[in-house]
């Protein structure tokens, strides 16, 4: 765990995962799902330093994580949107911006949300990879956002109704912004390892092809965007 300051002079903790070959590394910030900072969102963050990136996920809770929805409900409820990506999301971006100028975001449901949100607070990022998720689109200045946009959405999913990610991508586009928007054949949560099974959300199930294939695609795209001289 690592201690950042927002914008504000507030700190904040976060899990920083350090690639072998740190110097001159990119780095992305891993934004949780309404669960917490817990065991599968650090391993998100583990991925991404085997792939060579340093990768922080703030810890948008304070310390607090649940495996139950209800609570999990109850938690992101609490959590002021705006405030999580203005000043803990944005200090974790200033944070990293002392390694490197090459720094992505992305984030899972709520955070996929949060992705698009701290996309329009912080210019500085080269790129979001979001994964099904969104805010309202009212909530979105697309012209405040300078990165590429990858998001990756389920056509079955119950949480993030499909037929809104095209109204979400002529927004983004009608504001200039790069996009590349790809549809699975899935449902909710399909890159989260731990929808399995009967303690699984309804409407939520992991499909480790979809998944594979949604990785290989952000490895590339995080390849391109942030490695290129």
């Amino acid at each position: 765990m690592v201690t950042f300051t927002r914008p504000d002079g507030g700190e904040l903790q976060g899990y920083l995962a350090t690639p072998a070959q740190s110097e001159n590394a990119p780095a992305v910030v891993v934004i949780q799902e309404w669960w917490g900072l817990n065991d599968q969102i650090r391993g998100v963050a583990d991925r991404l330093a085997e792939c060579g990136y340093l990768a922080l996920v703030p810890d948008l809770y304070r310390g607090q994580s649940t495996v139950e929805q209800e609570e999990a409900h109850h938690l992101m409820e609490g959590l002021d949107f705006g405030d999580a990506a203005s000043q803990d999301i944005k200090g974790a971006v200033n944070f990293l911006l002392k390694k490197t100028a090459n720094i992505a975001v992305t984030g899972f449901c709520m955070g996929g949300a949060l992705t698009l949100l701290s996309l329009t607070q912080c210019p500085e990022l080269k790129a979001g990879v979001v994964w099904y998720g969104f805010p309202p689109l009212d909530y979105i200045d697309a012209s405040a956002i300078k990165g590429e946009v990858l998001a990756h959405w389920a056509t079955q999913d119950a949480f993030f109704p499909i037929a809104t990610v095209g109204e979400l991508e002529t927004k983004l586009n009608g504001a200039g912004v790069k996009t590349e928007f790809h549809q699975y054949l899935a449902h909710h949560a399909f890159a989260n390892e731990t929808a399995v099974g009967q303690g699984r959300i309804e409407g939520t199930q992991f499909d480790p092809v979809w998944s594979q294939l949604a990785w290989d695609r952000t490895l590339t795209f995080l390849g391109r965007v942030l490695w290129a001289k």
